[in-house]
């Protein structure tokens, strides 16, 4: 196997309940900030976004609320939902706090990939659905899945 072959085979962990509970709008991508064991744990798959979001607090953007399970072989205690540091630049951490602060967005991580040899994650900013909206966007859904199973079908049949 060549080695972009070996690369794409790491996991990506994608929060997909962000996009059910969020319109979803502006995306930034961060470096975050993790301990040798995090990593391990991210490579095999160990991690869990679903109850994360983003705080920021004295200009520093933090995750909170992101579920790495060590490994077995970690032999000293650790915390899984501990907060970690975000790495961004000033210009993309005050977009994020104006929008947070006067348009009431939140922002919540919606994947965690590899960029070459780092853990990068996204984040994005968006405003959070209605359970009219959610109940839409489900239906928007179906019907879409349907669509194409009876265009399968139609195509079978010829």
């Amino acid at each position: 196997m060549s080695k972009n072959k070996i690369k794409n085979l790491k996991p990506v962990i994608e929060n997909r309940q962000a996009r059910f509970n969020f319109d979803l709008s502006e995306n930034f991508e961060a470096g975050i900030s993790l301990d040798g064991w995090e990593v391990k744990a991210i490579r095999a798959g160990q991690a869990d976004m679903k109850d994360g979001y983003v705080l920021m607090k004295k200009g520093e953007a933090w995750l909170i609320g992101m579920n790495i399970q060590p490994l077995n072989e970690v032999t000293h205690k650790v915390d899984p939902i501990k907060t970690r540091k975000l790495l961004l630049t000033k210009s993309e951490l005050s977009k994020i706090f104006k929008s947070t602060q006067e348009k009431g967005l939140t922002c919540v991580p919606t994947k965690l990939f590899w960029k070459e040899n780092l853990i990068k994650i996204k984040i994005s900013l968006g405003k959070g659905k209605s359970k009219f909206d959610k109940r839409r966007s489900s239906k928007e859904k179906e019907w879409k899945r349907e669509k194409t199973e009876i265009k399968n079908l139609s195509s079978n049949l010829k």
